[in-house]
């Protein structure tokens, strides 16, 4: 029987990347095809007054140009609630609103003539700011400025204070982060044969995007297609409705294909961002190094629409206390609107910029006491049995202590090779899935004519490599080699919905949903004989014949939600858990900080696909690095990647990526999910790593070089 899981199996989609095959999005245009580009508002909030369109109408070569009134049905869109308009109609609120949608012959044609769009407006007052937001008379939106308001509360917040002996009370803020994934925003739309929409995009979520275009039309569902090009990287960014709205009303209209791309400048003007977060926390231990309590207020910028600002809310207040088994526990997090740039799903949800916040409490409160850090993480570490802030009861894969484990001996043997060296412990965990609501995935398999299997997938392969985890769970479940498995991946017609591809779920809950299909074809390949010696091409041929074809799979984890009133609740079926001790080195002149390696050691449940695991994990620390010492976004000044500055492979450390394996009884064959936890307890370590090497306490992310330049030149002034 062959063995695939827990492989260095190489990713199915490996040689056509590397070779420069595989055709992203804009590499399926033609000559023939229309192009299509958009007009956004050059205010940050403004009344709509005119929309001028007869010079650009009347430009040689332009097709249409498309606004609000030309939407048939509903001109609204939105994951969690349908809050943003495709096109706006009287109001904007952001710079880089989209107002209308021109379509020429060709790009140069298109560019040109939307600046001859006029847009006549009305300003408004801006508010930049959610501490203003959250008292300013000014409206973004009717009901009021505040987007959500989650509270955490466990044990007794006050008396936890007065038992403690030692109270560390800091506060910390991070900013906007771009995605600046490889591949802009792009996609093509055409109508086919039966005059069916069809929106071929770069995306996170196929069934989600078909559901909006619809809505948008007026059309049924199953008069929309949405299928996935070849992706080049997303972390959240291409979840929310980017191209395919645009495209999809553009062929409504003119009955031909039509392209469009986002340029660079475009991408950092328009698409969501991290959310830039403002956290005051307050931390009590015993002098043993005990955490007693913990209070954190957080206060969020979600920009003007909702977009995943309510699931950042409450994530972050979920996640606040970190790793660490707190008995007594108050979080409020609150979200507010403002005028600033869309904040939307990000690599992590929030619990990254909690993480650089509770791992620095951490290590204070070590100092203050004489304790190790690892000493002092070891000790309230969560484990099997503890109580998580919301009062969930870890029953199993709660893998913190054997990652601390893992890192112990690098830890305690580390030396310090000059002054200019530190080290820093970074920890985390993280709930795989959405949050405390059914996030369910299912696929079927059928039997095809030329005598193989079909997997039908919706999940969306962002580069992640969840077609090469999927296709190892069902060779491993069928015992069957993969020449005879197809992957039917990517297309609303031969797929169900899986989900988007975000919150690290698709491993963990479409890798179930498969092992479940996977079952039910596995009885009746025993029943006709399969293992006993019948050629698969016989029972694929009597299969079709009899019009056994199709074995459905689903999987939904067991959560409830965090109730408003209690804070208890079962938010996720299962977690994710990771140490990182960073070594960097600081030029205490220049303010310079080269991460010189890293060892970061995972519970990932179980590694389906050891290689690709690793990969994650150095992922993750990239993106964590720029998250620490680089990116930093400023709305109307972080125009391109000109000024916006991101880690290289110039920038990479020596990486020692360590697998935990604490299986997870629900999850396929024991695995849970590492793509988000990857980069969560990064930009900590390092942090932490340079108040090793320097002294001085960043309190601010990036801790870039001019921030730590400050902070070195203030600290020798004192």
């Amino acid at each position: 029987m062959p063995v695939f899981i827990g492989q260095d199996v190489t990713r199915i989609d490996a040689l056509d990347k590397v070779l420069g095959r595989a055709a992203f999005a804009y590499d399926l245009k033609t000559d023939d095809m229309l192009f299509a580009c958009v007009v956004r508002s050059e205010k940050p909030h403004a009344l709509i007054k005119k929309i001028e369109t007869a010079r650009a109408l009347s430009m040689e070569g332009v097709a249409a140009v498309l606004t609000h009134i030309d939407i048939p049905g509903e001109n609204s869109f939105g994951a969690i609630k349908k809050d943003q308009q495709f096109l706006a109609k009287d109001r904007v609120r952001y710079v880089g609103e989209p107002i209308a949608v021109v379509v020429g012959v060709n790009e140069e044609v298109a560019r040109k003539a939307s600046g001859f769009v006029r847009i006549e407006y009305e300003e408004l007052q801006v508010i930049s700011d959610p501490f203003v937001s959250m008292t300013s008379p000014v409206l973004i939106h009717d009901e009021g400025n505040l987007l959500s308001h989650r509270k955490v509360i466990k044990g007794d917040i006050e008396k936890g204070f007065n038992e403690s002996d030692v109270i560390v009370e800091n506060t910390y803020r991070t900013t906007w982060v771009d995605h600046a994934y490889m591949e802009t925003e792009a996609g093509l739309g055409y109508m086919d044969d039966d005059g069916r929409i069809v929106v071929v995009s770069s995306t996170q979520n196929i069934h989600y995007k078909m559901k909006e275009i619809s809505r948008m039309l007026a059309m049924p569902p199953e008069r929309v297609r949405v299928i996935q090009a070849t992706t080049g990287g997303g972390f959240g960014g291409k979840l929310d409705v980017t191209v395919e709205g645009f495209l999809a009303l553009c062929v409504y209209h003119l009955k031909r294909t039509v392209v469009m791309r986002f340029t660079r400048e475009e991408s950092f003007l328009a698409q969501t961002k991290r959310h830039p977060l403002h956290i005051e926390y307050k931390t009590g231990a015993r002098k043993d190094g005990s955490i007693n309590a913990v209070r954190v207020n957080i206060t969020g910028d979600t920009g003007p629409y909702i977009s995943y600002g309510e699931t950042v809310c409450l994530r972050a207040a979920v996640h606040a206390t970190g790793p660490y088994e707190v008995p007594n526990v108050h979080v409020d997090s609150r979200m507010f609107y403002t005028n600033n740039p869309v904040a939307g799903a990000m690599r992590g949800f929030g619990v990254p910029q909690l993480a650089f916040a509770h791992e620095s409490q951490l290590d204070k409160i070590a100092g203050i006491l004489n304790m190790d850090p690892l000493d002092i993480r070891i000790k309230n570490a969560l484990r099997r049995g503890s109580l998580t802030a919301t009062s969930q009861a870890l029953e199993h894969s709660a893998g913190l202590p054997e990652t601390l484990k893992r890192i112990e001996p690098f830890w305690r043997s580390r030396e310090r090779q000059n002054d200019r060296r530190g080290f820093g412990l970074g920890c985390m965990y993280y709930g795989i899935g959405n949050t405390g609501v059914s996030n369910p995935s299912d696929c079927y398999l059928t039997f095809m004519p030329e005598g193989r299997i079909a997997l039908h997938s919706g999940v969306c392969e962002i580069g992640q490599g969840s077609d090469t985890v999927l296709m190892q769970i069902l060779c491993e479940s069928l015992a069957m080699d993969d020449e005879k498995i197809v992957l039917l991946r990517g297309d609303t017609d031969t797929s169900r919905d899986a989900g988007s591809s975000s919150a690290s779920r698709q491993t963990y809950i479409s890798g179930m949903a498969v092992c479940d299909a996977a079952q039910k074809m596995k009885k009746y390949l025993e029943k006709e004989g399969y293992y006993s010696g019948r050629p698969l091409t016989d029972i694929c041929e009597a299969a079709l014949g009899k019009g056994d074809a199709m074995f459905e799979g689903h999987f939904d984890p067991p959560t409830t939600p965090v109730d408003m009133e209690t804070s208890r609740g079962a938010p996720y079926a299962t977690y994710a858990f990771a140490t990182h001790m960073t070594e960097v080195e600081v030029n205490e002149v220049t303010g310079a900080c080269r991460v010189v390696k890293v060892h970061a050691a995972h519970d990932v449940g179980r590694a389906v696909n050891v290689k690709n695991v690793r990969g994650q994990i150095c992922g993750g620390i990239a993106m964590g690095i720029g998250l620490a010492l680089m990116e930093e976004f400023s709305p109307g000044k972080s125009k391109s990647l000109d000024d916006y500055y991101m880690p290289t492979s110039m920038d990479m450390p020596e990486v020692e990526a360590i697998i935990v394996e604490d299986r997870e009884p629900t999850g396929p064959y024991g695995a849970k999910g590492v793509g988000e936890p990857a980069l969560i307890p990064q930009a900590a370590s390092i942090v932490n790593a340079i108040k090793d090497a320097t002294g001085v306490e960043a309190r601010e992310l990036p801790c870039h070089i001019e921030r730590l330049k400050l902070l070195l030149e203030a600290r020798r002034q004192k």
